[in-house]
């Protein structure tokens, strides 16, 4: 290879690799001086004169001693000059040493002796600045002491990426030695990491010179095979004084543990707002099927894959709730979410269908005990514990259930039954803070289904109290072809006081009562009740419909704090006459063969209860074929509506063509009603007919 052709530039190549200035060297300035036998100078460097002060015209030819060294040492100096040259085992120490400007500094020296082809004798002379020197060497301890002693993994890659060098730390987190590191790449040592991210990281950083700090990477190493580790690695490109890149260093820290805490902390937080978001869903009303939905809806897919919930079925039919028992269980199915389409739902019993659970499974457990049940890793054998039969246990199975709980729905103390998850997609099993979650739902959601269950209860003990106090149909009248409907409110929130009658009179004559006694609940259909016998009694009499009016008003007022509206209506046959008193109700609406249905504009009056008011009887013709239309406002009133567009829509549906009476009641009701009113209705439509013989 000519001198002027360039050397190759792979460090591992033969030949060497060509070093710019600024290196460790350069940085320590040695100098290099040649005595010959006399102890004269014969080879001066550059770093001699920068050093020592002396061009080398001033240096070379002169003894050495005489320029460099004070004269009360240069009887030492030639007895260690003597030293090496005659023993050739060379000398090394700290010496002062004569400047130039006539300033005294202490030198470094490493001395040693020289032989030439014709066996002349030399002294070789290395110096450098002690204080330089002794900067270089604390700097150099202090590194390595850092390094070695740091309990953050660190390691040197060269431009090619592989290792340099690695300190003890990072040989503990990667559970190789420093010998199986160096020399190796990234890939090499760790093939069981995402070396591919880690090294396109580093050669990025190589590139540009960004650091990159703080990037988490994670996985598995040698030194722990087992479980999952996270770190925090940072790279940094390394430079040269004079900007060579040498390499890239890298720092490593084991987060695992801030991570995990860190997750923890999010668990912890999502949890939180779960159950905010529990205390928001759950309870919206009184209706116990929604509720039980809503905390099946709440609990996928954060808590579990599949969810059900089930109520004893004791509880529901209107039995004490249990403390503790023992046996089988039979529930009543009430709900069942699902995060994804899963065999696992095909499992659970479908709701609304009653189901008998013996002794030996685990749901059977829960209830009984007043405990959860946990299984956080199912087995085969598990898996018929936790199913109603074999079948259920095989649609589990397909499913891969792996993890199971269930926990007790307790309200006042008593348990109502049982919130059933499962996990099949996740795959986390249920730990104890899922099980300490789920009570928390479970407790919160049991309080609103006791109250619905309650209220479920005293709604249909009112509803049974009103219907029992309608009439189940209304009889056969001379003169009159007659339906009638009664609908509780849709809403299950309401059972109201709306009633209707009719009641036969005298000389083939019909009374026609429709009422709206104000409020809710067992009270409003009791008040009901009184008031209905009230008018059958004042009926018997023959009365006027205002005088009934009247002496109706009396008895609502002695009876307290009740608002009733009512129409009371007398149709006679023979006369093809209708008498008719409004008391603050809403009015009929009158339909003759061949013209537009109509409101009828009668006197409105008081309601009932008001007190010592005034009412006024209305004549009307009503000939066959004529119908007579009386309503309550659940009927027609929305919150949304105007009433007079309410009472609108009620005319234009009775304008279609006449159907029977039946069907006009569902048109109606099908027309008018929508879910979730607030409002029961009566309903009662007559029409005249012609008297038979």
């Amino acid at each position: 290879m000519r001198a002027t052709e360039p050397v190759p530039a792979h460090p591992d190549q033969p030949g060497g690799a060509p070093s710019g200035p600024g290196g460790l060297l350069d940085l320590l300035s040695v100098a290099a001086v040649v005595l010959d036998a006399r102890g004269r100078i014969v080879l001066w460097s550059p770093q001699a004169e920068q050093l020592f002060g002396y061009s080398a015209d001033e240096a070379l030819g002169r003894f050495a001693g005489r320029l460099l060294v004070q004269e009360k040492h240069l009887e030492l100096v030639d007895s260690l000059f003597e030293q090496v040259m005659a023993g050739g085992a060379g000398w090394a120490g700290v010496f002062p040493m004569r400047h130039k400007d006539g300033s005294t500094r202490l030198v470094e020296f490493r001395n040693m002796r020289l032989e030439d082809d014709r066996k002349d004798l030399y002294a070789l002379g290395l110096a450098t600045d002690q204080a330089m020197l002794r900067t270089v060497e604390r700097d150099l301890a202090l590194s390595t002491r850092l390094v070695t002693q740091s309990p953050i993994g660190l390691a040197v890659v060269d431009t090619n990426l592989r290792y340099v060098t690695v300190n003890p730390a990072l040989e503990r987190i990667n559970g190789l030695s420093a010998a199986e590191h160096v020399g190796r790449t990234i890939h090499e040592a760790l093939p069981f990491l995402d070396t591919e991210s880690i090294e396109a990281a580093m050669r990025e950083v190589l590139a540009t010179g960004v650091p990159i700090v703080d990037r988490e990477s994670i996985g598995r190493t040698a030194a722990d095979p087992e479980h999952e580790k996270a770190w925090s690695v940072s790279f940094y490109r390394l430079e040269a004084s004079n900007g060579k890149v040498i390499g890239v260093a890298t720092s490593v820290v084991d987060v695992t543990e801030r991570r995990r805490a860190t997750s923890e902390a999010a668990q912890a937080r999502q949890r939180l707002a779960l159950v905010a978001d529990a205390s928001i869903r759950i309870g919206t009303t009184l209706d116990l099927d929604e509720t039980a939905r809503e905390l099946a809806d709440v609990s996928v897919p954060e808590l579990a894959d599949v969810a059900a919930v089930d109520v004893l079925d004791s509880v529901l039919n209107g039995r004490s709730a249990v403390t503790a028992q023992t046996g089988p269980a039979v529930f009543r199915a009430l709900a069942v979410a699902s995060a994804y389409p899963s065999e696992a739902v095909r499992a659970a019993d479908p709701p609304g269908e009653v189901a008998r659970y013996e002794a030996d499974r685990l749901v059977t457990r829960c209830v009984n005990t007043g405990r959860p049940v946990r299984v956080p890793r199912v087995s085969s054998d598990d898996l018929r514990y936790i199913a109603r039969s074999p079948e259920a246990a095989g649609l589990l199975a397909t499913a891969r259930l792996h993890s199971y709980l269930a926990v007790p729905l307790i309200a006042r103390g008593k348990v109502l039954g049982a919130l059933d998850l499962k996990r099949t997609s996740n795959p986390e099993p249920f730990s104890a803070d899922d099980e300490v979650l789920a009570g928390e739902l479970a407790a919160r959601a049991a309080v609103c289904i006791d109250n619905a269950r309650w209220y479920r209860q005293a709604r249909n003990t009112a509803l049974t109290l009103q219907r029992s106090l309608l009439p189940e149909k209304p009889p056969h009248q001379p003169g009159l072809e007659i339906a009638s409907r009664y609908q509780p409110a849709q809403a299950a929130d309401e059972v109201g006081g709306d009633w209707f009658d009719v009641i036969p009179l005298t000389g083939d004559k019909s009374a026609l009562v429709v009422g709206d006694v104000m409020g809710s609940g067992i009270s409003a259909a009791a008040t009901m009740g009184q008031l209905r016998t009230a008018t059958r009694t004042l009926a018997e009499l023959d009365l006027d419909p205002a005088q009934v009016l009247h002496h109706l008003d009396r008895i609502t007022d002695r009876m307290g704090q009740t608002i009733t509206t009512c129409i009371y209506a007398v149709y006679d046959p023979h006369q093809a006459q209708c008498l008719i008193s409004n008391a603050g109700h809403l009015a009929p609406v009158l339909i003759r063969p061949g013209r537009a249905p109509e409101l009828l504009d009668l006197p409105t009056g008081a309601p009932l209860g008001v007190g010592h008011l005034t009412f006024h009887t209305t004549t009307l013709d009503l000939r066959p074929g004529d119908r007579l239309v009386l309503y309550t406002d659940g009927l027609v009133e929305t919150r949304d509506q105007a009433i007079d567009e309410r009472l609108g829509v009620l005319l234009a549906h009775l304008s279609a063509p006449d159907g029977s009476l039946e069907e006009t009641c569902d048109l109606l009701l099908h027309a008018l009603r929508h879910p979730g009113d607030h409002d029961d209705v009566a309903l009662l439509i007559a029409r005249a007919t012609v008297m038979a013989g």
